[in-house]
């Protein structure tokens, strides 16, 4: 009887305050939404680290004026260096062919660099690319050797933006929950003031606070979780529409967003949603509303 009685003033409250209970319910799926795709993108960049940073390569690229005895030599002391895992030697014809397959949809680009414009070069896989330092501390003196570079540092570049991208949605994320805190405590107030009388005569036959407290908390705690599941719905949506078929259309760098991963922040969302709506609906009613 007393759950009969706490879900129907539960769906009274809401239907009751409709126009505040959808601003709340919008605001919290807006900032959830911003949550699941901070997490969202935290955990892709972790991936794409760990995918990319096993596949780093060193490119030493050779003089235009390197004789057969320095390539030998530098050829010796890559292969018997003890960092070194794999290594592959790229001629100028080489090296041309893949910057054409690179640059096949910039073929006026293609046109300015001539066969060779592009130097000879030794790609390097370390076993440890941490120690790429070290490893360049011993080749790069050796004559013949225009420069070592190591894709990490142009790695690191691109993964900067990454994680500005995820300091940006966190904080937008945290912006709109504060906005969603202070739209629940408001929509909480209002429909415990449009209920006093109610609340007074339930407080004179001796009803607990709980009892009190539930339809108000379970209000906020259905608001939060309708904005969790509309949150987690466009978020699932713009990951297919916008990664799976446009943005991986346009760049290789990003690597697919597993949907298992997606997935996985609908119970997040639908927990943050439900805790902190329930937590700012208690606190509202016991230090502000003094119920």
């Amino acid at each position: 009887m007393r759950f009969k009685y706490v879900l129907n003033e539960v769906l009274v409250g809401l239907w009751r305050n409709v126009t505040m209970t959808i601003a709340m319910v919008i605001t919290m799926s807006v900032s959830l939404f911003m949550l699941g795709a901070s997490v969202l993108l935290y955990m892709q960049v972790d991936q794409m680290k760990n995918y990319y940073y096993g596949e780093i390569e060193v490119s030493i690229f050779l003089r235009t004026d390197v004789t057969e005895a320095q390539r030998s030599a530098i050829d010796q002391a890559i292969s018997s260096n003890p960092l070194v895992s794999d290594k592959t030697y790229e001629t100028r014809a080489e090296a041309f062919t893949r910057f054409q397959q690179l640059w096949a949809d910039s073929p006026d680009f293609v046109k300015s660099v001539g066969p060779d414009s592009l130097p000879e070069s030794f790609r390097v896989k370390l076993k440890d690319p941490e120690k790429y330092k070290s490893f360049a501390d011993q080749i790069a003196g050796m004559p013949g050797i225009q420069d070592v570079i190591d894709q990490r540092t142009l790695l690191d570049k691109v993964f900067n933006i990454f994680n500005g991208f995820q300091v940006g949605s966190l904080g937008v994320a945290a912006f709109m929950a504060v906005a969603a805190l202070l739209l629940v405590g408001n929509t909480i107030q209002v429909a415990a003031y449009s209920k006093r009388r109610e609340v007074a005569v339930m407080k004179l036959v001796g009803a607990s606070n709980w009892f009190i407290q539930a339809p108000f908390v379970l209000e906020a705690v259905v608001a939060g979780v309708i904005g969790s599941v509309i949150g987690f719905v466009v978020l699932f949506v713009g990951k297919v529409v916008l990664l799976d078929h446009k943005l991986q259309a346009l760049t290789t760098i990003l690597t697919p967003v597993h949907n298992g991963n997606v997935w996985l922040m609908l119970p997040l969302l639908a927990g943050v949603g439900a805790v902190v709506s329930a937590v700012t609906a208690w606190v509202t009613l016991r230090f502000y509303l003094k119920v």
